[in-house]
């Protein structure tokens, strides 16, 4: 696997390593390299460095946003984006000496150079070896953490050790506030200025402090810091403030051969943050309270212990490494503290500014993993979309419909943040961005408070704010498709599928497609989830919500007929992509492959050429086949057989093998998903796909923009292929269905989950069989579906089953089989 430079150091593949400095490579080493709690992250830049074309700092707070109006082509364009906050990183040094200027890894004085992230700790350490001249050297060892134990606080601890002479070091510890949102160069048209009204002051301690707003939102933001030599001759911080950045000086001497130790800590509220009653009063107490780095960093591990206690999927090997910085950068992202705030899921983490730190439908991919889990995150995360519905049934209003219509670009408050112009790079052009018509994912928020449910049992959400989501999705569908007497059937048309290549017809003149496949049968399956809710409630809560709703037993009969009646269109044996897909001109891919080298992003590639994805049967990613990943075999076939359509598994397999022959995966969900599907449908092939969605961000290929933050979704994705996709792991009808699919490449692995009141359950694939172990409890036994039996299994026992593929059987040392 190609990692980009990275290695694993130790038998124990717990780290990630870089070896040497490479400026080309640094911004992809500050995505891959940041550090977070859920509340709060940072990229991992260097801490002597500022913003420019190799390096650039970051620090984002979960669901800050800010607006701003930009000129773009002749027109105002408005976007909403996660803000770049006050960079609290700054730390830079030079050796007191006439002409002696602050040192930086670009200045051509590195010797060696170490980049360490310590996954199990959560911590990223540097190690430098500077040149001062003949037979005098400066070793610099850097400690960073963001606290996943209290998430207002991060620390920097920087180890100075001279070779070879002594004297004086300057040092400077900084809180920057000239900062700005440019950490993505397609933007660059585009108004990143949010911070505004900078205030800097000193605190009682030696404390100084940086407060601002956000333009338009009104968000106050404050960061307080504290700079003490905890080893080494004292010396004393002497403040520097400026309107924009506030600062500590200090002068320190330093003995051949001996360490001083420098810590920076810094404490960050907005005032958004929930029992506070000012952010800066709010940071300065936080920071002058916060224990000394030693302190701090055990407790930061411990947190992180607990999380990998629960979170941790065991897999040998490279694949497992890879795996490991992978769950590393979702939980990051989305830890505990998470459950605590009014958030999403950021499609590009909280890693950098690409797709500007909006809400997808990336959840889509994270929370199956999460359920399992950290469920109270999960169900944080529905909330977010439960409090944006009344925004969601505004939007279906305005556009003419009833029902819930969620946007497919979310922010602060649930309105529609897609943009009306995107830049093709290629060409420098600004074309017009339909992606709003994907109004799939609503059915995915559909989706999520699903499996959600089945995988936790809550039905205290599902009977409230989840069926709240379900019917007014479905009231959406059961509107917005209209029956068509020429085909007999229900049609769903002027909508865009997650392709994304394709939002019109060939010269047509105006955006959407008609019958796109994956959003018609998941649309049906909503409806249908959603009579099985409506029939679910409680009396009680049935009749009040559907007399708020004004819902009447007349809408639930046409979503009965929509859900059987939606039209899923075919072409040459194969489920089309949408109706009219099997007209389109085929692609000469192999002369584009042979002209253009990387063509995942055919679409620029063409329109730069004065063309149109919208002319030939060429697909971004997976559209078709994500039926695949979100269905179970046998749940496809029922799904298409209410529908009216038979599918049996050779309609599948051809329409696999069909898709796969004209996909160029632009997307890095594009790979995880087929191979998902090609782990049902095609294994021998299913591992290259894997391999590609488990390098996608770490390799980061020509063209990549991991860079400007990692692919949240694919992250989540990949760990859950492991943990679902193998295992065949789901959660439905109160029980657990297994059914494991061996992959060579992954012969074993283990990872524990929780499932209704069982805490800690232990699953267990190698030698050809499968475990699972139900720790003791006062919980009922599970109930486990195989594919030739089904079993239950009580708290205390474990129980063991052969992989297909190995000699039929199975066994159980204290299970009971029925």
């Amino acid at each position: 696997m190609s990692r980009a430079g990275a290695t694993a150091d130790g038998a124990d593949r717990w780290t990630w390593c870089y070896e040497g400095y490479d400026p080309a490579r640094e911004k992809l080493r500050e995505s891959l390299c940041a550090l977070g709690n859920g509340y709060l992250a940072t990229r991992g830049a260097a801490p002597e460095t500022a913003a420019d074309a190799v390096h650039y700092p970051g620090t984002y707070v979960a669901g800050c946003y800010d607006r701003l109006l930009s000129d773009v082509a002749g027109r105002q364009v408005e976007n909403e984006d996660m803000v770049n906050l006050p960079n609290w990183l700054p730390l830079r040094f030079r050796v007191v000496a006439p002409d002696t200027e602050w040192f930086s890894p670009d200045d051509g004085s590195l010797l060696s150079y170490r980049q360490i992230l310590h996954l199990h700790a959560g911590t990223l350490t540097r190690r430098m070896r500077i040149g001062l001249g003949p037979g005098r050297s400066l070793r610099v060892v850097q400690v960073r953490l963001v606290h996943m134990g209290d998430p207002h606080l991060a620390a920097l601890r920087t180890y100075f050790t001279p070779d070879g002479w002594s004297g004086e070091l300057e040092i400077e510890g900084a809180i920057d506030g000239d900062v700005r949102n440019a950490g993505v160069e397609r933007y660059r048209d585009l108004r990143g200025d949010h911070l505004t009204g900078h205030r800097t002051g000193t605190g009682a301690g030696g404390l100084v402090w940086l407060t601002c707003r956000t333009r338009a939102s009104g968000v106050r933001i404050a960061v307080a810091a504290r700079l003490v030599v905890s080893r080494g001759r004292p010396a004393r911080a002497v403040p520097q403030l400026t309107d924009t950045r506030a600062a500590q000086s200090l002068t320190v001497r330093l003995d051949d051969g001996a360490t001083t130790v420098m810590d920076k800590t810094i404490a960050l509220h907005t005032s958004r943050d929930r029992a506070i009653a000012e952010p800066l009063h709010a940071a300065l107490g936080r920071v002058r309270r916060a224990p000394r780095f030693d302190r701090l960093r055990a407790e930061h591990r411990t947190a992180w212990g607990h999380l990998w206690q629960r979170g941790d999927l065991r897999v040998p090997g490279e694949a497992g490494t890879i795996l490991r910085l992978h769950l590393f950068h979702v939980l990051q992202t989305l830890s505990p503290h998470t459950a605590e705030l009014d958030v999403g899921v950021p499609a590009r983490g909280l890693h950098g500014e690409a797709y500007r730190g909006h809400v997808f439908w990336d959840e889509l991919f994270v929370l199956p993993s999460m359920n399992l889990r950290f469920p109270q995150v999960s169900r944080a995360l529905l909330n977010y979309r439960h409090r944006r519905l009344p925004r969601a049934c505004e939007a279906a209003r305005e556009a003419g419909h009833i029902g819930a219509m969620y946007p497919w670009q979310s922010g602060s408050d649930g309105r529609e943040e897609s943009q009306t112009l995107h830049l093709n790079p290629r060409s420098g052009r600004w074309l017009p961005d339909h992606s709003r018509l994907q109004h799939h994912v609503g059915s995915a928020v559909v989706y999520n408070v699903w499996q959600y449910c089945q995988a936790t049992g809550d039905a205290d959400f599902l009977f409230t704010r989840g069926a709240e989501i379900v019917l007014q999705v479905a009231r959406f569908w059961g509107e917005f498709a209209t029956f068509d007497p020429a085909h007999g059937r229900y049609r769903v048309r002027g909508v865009m599928g997650p392709d994304e290549y394709h939002d019109a017809y060939p010269d047509a003149d105006r955006p959407g497609l008609n019958d796109n496949s994956y959003t018609n049968v998941l649309a049906a399956w909503v409806l249908g989830r959603a009579l099985d809710l409506a029939r679910a409630l409680p009396a009680h809560r049935r009749d009040e919500l559907f007399e708020r709703m004004a819902l009447e037993t007349g809408e639930l009969e046409r979503w009965q007929d929509v859900s059987r009646g939606l039209r899923v269109p075919f072409h040459e044996g194969v489920i089309s992509q949408f109706d009219g897909y099997g007209d389109l001109a085929e692609l000469d891919w192999e002369g584009y492959r042979a002209r253009c080298g990387d063509i995942r992003r055919l679409d620029r590639i063409l329109e730069e050429e004065g063309d149109s994805c919208n002319r030939y049967r060429a697909s971004k990613q997976a559209d078709v086949l994500m039926l695949g990943y979100l269905f179970s075999p046998t749940e496809l076939c029922a799904l298409f057989a209410s529908l009216g359509y038979p599918l049996d598994d050779a309609t599948w397999r051809r329409t696999v093998e069909y898709y796969l022959r004209r996909t160029s995966h632009g997307s890095t969900l594009s790979e995880l998903v087929h191979g998902w599907v090609l782990a049902r449908a095609r294994r021998s092939d299913a591992w290259a796909y894997c391999q590609e969605a488990l390098t996608g961000d770490v390799a980061d290929l020509q063209g990549g923009t991991t860079g400007e933050g990692v692919h949240l979704g694919a992250m989540a994705g990949t760990a859950d292929l492991v943990q679902r996709g193998l295992t065949g792991l789901e959660t439905r009808e109160d029980a657990l269905w297994l059914d494991p699919v061996p992959v060579p490449e992954v012969s074993q692995f283990s990872f524990s989950f929780r499932y209704r009141g069982h805490w800690g359950i232990q699953l267990r694939v190698g030698a050809g069989e499968l475990s699972i172990t139900v720790p003791p409890s006062d919980a009922d036994p599970i109930r486990v579906v195989l594919p030739d039996r089904t079993i239950t299994v009580a708290p205390g026992r474990t129980s063991t089953v052969q992989v297909p593929g190995t000699p039929t059987g199975s066994r159980s040392d204290s299970g009971q089989e029925r």
